[in-house]
């Protein structure tokens, strides 16, 4: 696929991201008209492989409403946030100011982070939960995290698991409750055409740009990517747990996240790289 093609479905996406905010920030998904609270996007082992973040420079990348982007400021991070879509980092940065932190939103594709950051560096690049499917060209995506991290500074990637993504999120017509492969693990196969007037949260209807393309990515290519660009890889982690019930017969766990009850598959994982 060519440049031209990747850079028409991402301007797509971008034009889907402005037209879900509103969505987003009206839903009791996000919650975000009851008392903030961000710590729950995060599985605790997120905090252990982490490590200390009061006085780090730590980079969101993707960060749509910059819910977990919020949650390093109060940790003591000094706190950026990036997304590609006008709306949400507008929507972001309103958050911030109501909840008194100072945290700084830039709007730019991840490609372009490094220009549009001033070649700024950081000690913690995090990303994750939906969005690396909408990165067409990994390897070009690693290249910018790599020159994005200081010396020493660590890539967490906290992603839906490609097992999760292949499942799909709901039954075709016709088809019964049972959990069924409907997409590729691997990549390859090109993007995945959405055409769809409801997001994964609750909430009005989408107005308008209703198109986007999510692109599969296993994980072998995500590691072959960030050791291609230099990055060592520390530890992956694979849970069996998501922060909402994607499926009816999702069952509640002490963490307060979700579980299916049989059979355990891998829903989420982490990855911690360094430079």
């Amino acid at each position: 696929m060519s440049t031209d093609e990747h850079t028409r479905f991402m301007r797509a996406n971008e034009a889907n991201w402005d037209a879900r905010t509103p969505v987003h920030l009206a839903s009791r998904f996000y919650g975000l008209d009851q008392d903030l609270d961000p710590e729950r996007w995060f599985a605790s082992f997120e905090w252990h492989d982490l490590g200390d973040l009061p006085g780090r420079d730590v980079l969101h990348l993707q960060c749509h409403l910059g819910t977990e982007t919020i949650a390093f400021a109060r940790r003591g991070a000094r706190a950026t946030g990036l997304d590609f879509s006008a709306a949400s980092v507008a929507a972001a940065r309103d958050i911030a100011t109501k909840a008194g932190l100072d945290v700084d939103y830039v709007q730019a594709n991840v490609y372009d982070a490094e220009q549009a950051l001033d070649g700024r560096q950081f000690d913690v690049v995090y990303t994750g939960k939906g969005a690396l499917c909408y990165l067409p060209d990994l390897d070009r995506w690693a290249d910018v995290v790599a020159r994005l991290l200081r010396p020493g500074g660590r890539l967490y990637i906290v992603e839906f698991h490609p097992v999760l993504n292949s499942l799909g999120p709901k039954p075709a017509p016709g088809e019964g409750p049972e959990l069924l492969l409907r997409h590729d693990y691997l990549a390859g196969g090109g993007p995945v055409h959405r055409d769809a007037t409801h997001t994964y949260t609750d909430g009005p209807a989408v107005e308008g740009a209703t198109d986007s393309y999510e692109w599969m990515h296993g994980i072998g290519e995500v590691v072959n990517a960030l050791t291609g660009a230099g990055l060592t890889i520390r530890s992956l982690r694979e849970s069996d747990e998501l922060p909402w019930p994607r499926w009816p017969q999702m069952v509640r766990t002490p963490s307060g996240w979700w579980r299916l009850p049989e059979p355990r598959i891998p829903l989420l994982y982490g990855l911690l790289a360094s430079r």
